[in-house]
């Protein structure tokens, strides 16, 4: 029976619930707003599947070898406007659509939360292209790609590398018509900050349209747009909007997140995509600034499927060195660590006395000011002892 003492060892794949054949697993909500197994022991007959599924209790190994890696855009260059950066999702999704398969992925439902879903046309693959930057509600993805599967139909399913990674586990076999696509994932944040946060936005009226990733200031300033009926409920690069700042510094983030059993390729896709961070820095006469995608070929079925699709799009193999894992792609190798007042946060927003954006506001200057205060103490410390004795201590 699946019992979750520690909210670092789940990632609400949901593959527990789904693999129950009493249905005795539920997901629920907490207090942050993150969902985990809850289970009926009165209905449980402890055949241990749920157990068997988890990613956190069976993680996969690390690959024994890097992966092929591509630098990609589309050719499309309407495609790649509507796309978080090359476009490569949307021309993979395409083959397997026109091979008469079916793509999921995550999309915005009728309220703004991010939920997962699929397609079976290429017309419904515009509903998943464009980063969510929200935990999504799997529902019963994993049990459908199953169906899909038994049927004989192909399958391509996307999604972060924990999801993937309990899809896997879920079917606990191998099927020759699937094939998973994740990506390289910095964390979820939590769905009630991103439904407060918007409620708080439109105020009484209704949102129109929603891109993390607004390319008006150029693919390397992305940020988040809000648009209502008649005017910018918030516009800004991930520098400046208070929501991707919190994102981005594991403000919101959800606890598992920083203890992620699928980081380093363990998530069992055939291909891991990517924006191609530090492009610039090693073929700066090919970066426009509209968007370069990331491809990293995990198995022979991902490989097979990008080459099937490479003429449509400017491809170029690198070096796996400009992966750059320790520093563009970090997300690959290493969870993150909490914000310093991740749990203060939450604690007012769970006491629902101020709002979530002026809190987001709050913990967010209350952490700039603390790393001012200690890179200035760092700085007088330096300039007292001297670059080289601190580096002696550090044993350079």
């Amino acid at each position: 029976m699946i019992e979750i003492k520690d909210k670092r060892n789940c990632c609400g794949c949901t593959a527990c619930s789904q693999v129950c054949p009493k249905r005795c697993i539920s997901m629920q909500e907490d207090a942050e707003g993150f969902k985990y197994p809850k289970v009926d022991s009165d209905l449980c007959n402890n055949c241990g599947l749920c157990e068997k599924v988890c990613p956190y209790l069976n993680s996969y190994p690390i690959p024994a070898e890097k992966p092929a890696s591509y630098a990609c855009k589309t050719k499309d260059d309407s495609l790649r406007a509507k796309s978080s950066s090359g476009g490569l999702f949307t021309v993979l999704a395409t083959r397997i659509i026109q091979d008469g398969g079916v793509v999921f992925g995550a999309k915005f439902d009728d309220g703004w939360n991010v939920v997962h879903g699929y397609a079976e046309s290429v017309e419904g693959l515009s509903a998943f292209r464009g980063s969510k930057y929200v935990q999504s509600e799997l529902g019963d993805s994993l049990n459908q790609v199953k169906e899909f599967l038994k049927d004989g139909r192909k399958v391509m399913f996307t999604g972060t590398p924990c999801q993937v990674a309990g899809l896997n586990h879920f079917l606990q076999k191998e099927y020759d018509g699937l094939v998973t696509v994740d990506f390289v994932c910095h964390c979820v944040p939590s769905p009630l900050v991103w439904k407060n946060y918007l409620e708080e936005l439109r105020g009484d009226g209704i949102i129109k349209s929603v891109s993390f990733r607004d390319k008006s200031e150029g693919w390397a300033k992305f940020g988040l747009a809000v648009t209502g009926e008649t005017a910018v409920l918030a516009k800004g690069n991930h520098h400046d909007n208070i929501y991707m700042k919190a994102f981005l510094s594991n403000l919101i983030v959800r606890p598992g997140c920083t203890n992620c059993p699928a980081r380093f390729y363990k998530s069992g896709a055939d291909i891991t995509i990517a924006d191609c961070w530090g492009f610039n820095e090693y073929h700066p006469e090919l970066n426009d600034d509209k968007g370069m995608s990331l491809a990293l070929l995990l198995s022979g079925k991902g490989a097979a499927l990008y080459h099937e699709v490479e003429s449509q799009m400017d491809s170029l193999q690198i070096p796996y060195i400009e992966v750059q894992e320790e520093s563009n792609h970090n997300p690959i190798i290493r969870s993150p660590k909490f914000h310093r007042y991740r749990n203060h946060f939450f604690n007012e927003i769970i006491k629902g006395e101020k709002g979530t954006i002026e809190l987001l506001e709050k913990y967010i200057k209350k952490g700039e000011n603390r790393k001012k205060r200690v890179n200035s103490a760092k700085a007088v410390v330096r300039g007292l002892l001297g670059n080289k004795l601190i580096d002696k201590l550090r044993g350079r």
